[in-house]
């Protein structure tokens, strides 16, 4: 039997402890992805756009929102689906945390904003008016972190198309009766959002 001194087997132990925080802070501080807001209402998109992060409303509970106490009456009838929410947060030096702004659909003021990963699968929010009157909620993971795709990564001036859906996948091959694959159908929620790099809105602002 192959026998380590103590000594090296200390040194091996610490050295995969230190990989293994490495690598769960790396997986940790990722705040891409799709998040549930604290009363439950809607879920945020989170990715990374021309190096900035941008969160979009990506699902409503109740449908056909509009954005009516938006200041600017031109976008007072916009959907809130589809709409930003985390504006352009740029990540602070040293920590696993972004900084930018965050609009507030309910009452239509932006605010100064961080968001920081806490473990995989929170995301705390916290935005302040002016410097003060700070305030803020944790938000709960229920999608992957979001890969860099080349929509992600467009060079400044290219001009973006509408965004689009994500396909469906295709439907499963049945011998019999289709209504199991049917009802499977009906409960997949619809993703009418797609990449949110591709928005006018995001698109427009990283130009």
């Amino acid at each position: 039997m192959l026998h380590c001194p103590r000594s090296l087997a200390r040194t091996i132990a610490q050295a995969g402890l230190i990989l293994a925080t490495g690598t769960c802070s790396a997986l940790a501080a990722d705040p891409t992805g799709d998040w549930r807001v604290a009363d439950g209402v809607a879920n945020i998109r989170v990715a990374q756009c021309n190096g900035n992060m941008w969160g979009v409303v990506s699902w409503e509970k109740t449908p056909g929102g509009r954005d009516s106490n938006n200041p600017d009456p031109a976008r007072q009838n916009r959907p809130t689906l589809g709409m930003p929410i985390l504006l352009a947060m740029k990540k602070k030096p040293g920590v696993d945390a972004w900084e930018g702004q965050v609009y507030n659909a309910k009452d239509g003021q932006t605010y100064s904003s961080t968001i920081k990963p806490v473990g995989t699968d929170q995301l705390e929010i916290q935005g302040c008016v002016l410097g003060f009157l700070c305030g803020g909620e944790t938000w709960a993971r229920v999608g992957p972190p979001i890969p860099s795709s080349p929509a992600n990564s467009m060079a400044k001036g290219t001009k973006a198309s509408p965004a689009q859906p994500q396909a469906a996948a295709p439907a499963p091959k049945t011998t019999g009766s289709t209504a199991p694959a049917q009802k499977q159908a009906a409960v997949q929620p619809k993703d009418s959002v797609g990449d949110i790099c591709l928005l006018a809105d995001v698109a427009g602002s990283t130009r």
